[in-house]
């Protein structure tokens, strides 16, 4: 397989102003509510405003964000319950897509091109001892997911998905893990593509059930990972970043 090319400017630009806004709102210095406009982020980003624009774009994808009136964006505010709801429905969505596309019968080109993605994810995690690519990871596991869905063949599950994959940190590339380099949070991303290669294992031998059940209990890591990051930074119940009450 041939090297990756090297990202560009532009995109590395726009991977940092991803990260530096998604830790804002999730540390509490963007709350509920709050407009964000681009010439003062690019000002205190020190970057151009087409990265501060796809960031933007990008954060509104994970559900973090929402179009404000008037245009432009603006920080979402939303329960707990709703994040782990939108969560657990994504997951059943999922599962869904899992069992139709193995009761169906996948197609071969398309399981060999989600073969390479994976691939792909493992090259993520480099050497032992290594940390985790996370952009990298967080981009691909998103690729996979969307590749999983279309393997169902059915453009209502497909448009419910990308309903749901709108809400708060039901995105597949919505991770919540605190820092990258934590070992819990290594822990988690192996898990989880241990997870990815025996749910395409189940679909192309045909097991519905089981390629359904794994497809729901994957999602049950994203949130772990979003309940175990509310108990080490919030603390008093309230969701950092967000404003929100724990019901």
């Amino acid at each position: 397989m041939p090297a990756p090319k090297p990202e560009s400017k532009s995109v590395t630009l726009s991977k940092r102003a991803v990260y530096v806004l998604r830790q804002k709102v999730l540390r509490g210095e963007l709350p509920g509510g709050t407009r964000l406009y681009e010439v003062a982020l690019s000002e205190e980003l020190q970057i151009s405003r087409t990265p501060v624009r796809e960031a933007m774009s990008r954060l509104a994808e994970e559900g973090l964000l929402e179009r404000a009136p008037g245009g432009g964006f603006q920080v979402r505010s939303f329960t707990r319950r709703d994040v782990i709801d939108a969560i657990e429905l994504r997951g059943v969505l999922e599962g869904t897509a899992a069992r139709l596309a193995a009761e169906r019968g996948a197609d071969a080109r398309r399981l060999r091109g989600i073969d390479d993605i994976l691939s792909r994810l493992d090259g993520c995690f480099g050497a032992y001892g290594d940390p985790v690519d996370f952009d990298s990871y967080s981009e691909l596991n998103g690729l996979f997911h969307a590749e999983l869905a279309g393997l169902c063949a059915s453009p209502l599950i497909l448009r419910e998905l990308e309903r749901v994959k709108s809400l708060p940190f039901a995105s597949p590339s919505a991770f919540v893990l605190g820092r990258p380099d934590f070992a819990a949070s290594h822990r988690s991303l192996v898990v989880a593509q241990a997870q990815h290669r025996a749910l395409m294992r189940a679909i192309a031998a045909r097991e519905g059930a089981r390629a359904e059940a794994i497809a729901r209990e994957h999602a049950r890591i994203a949130r772990a990972n979003l309940e175990e990051a509310l108990e080490a930074e919030a603390g008093a119940g309230v969701m950092p970043g967000l404003s929100l009450i724990v019901p």
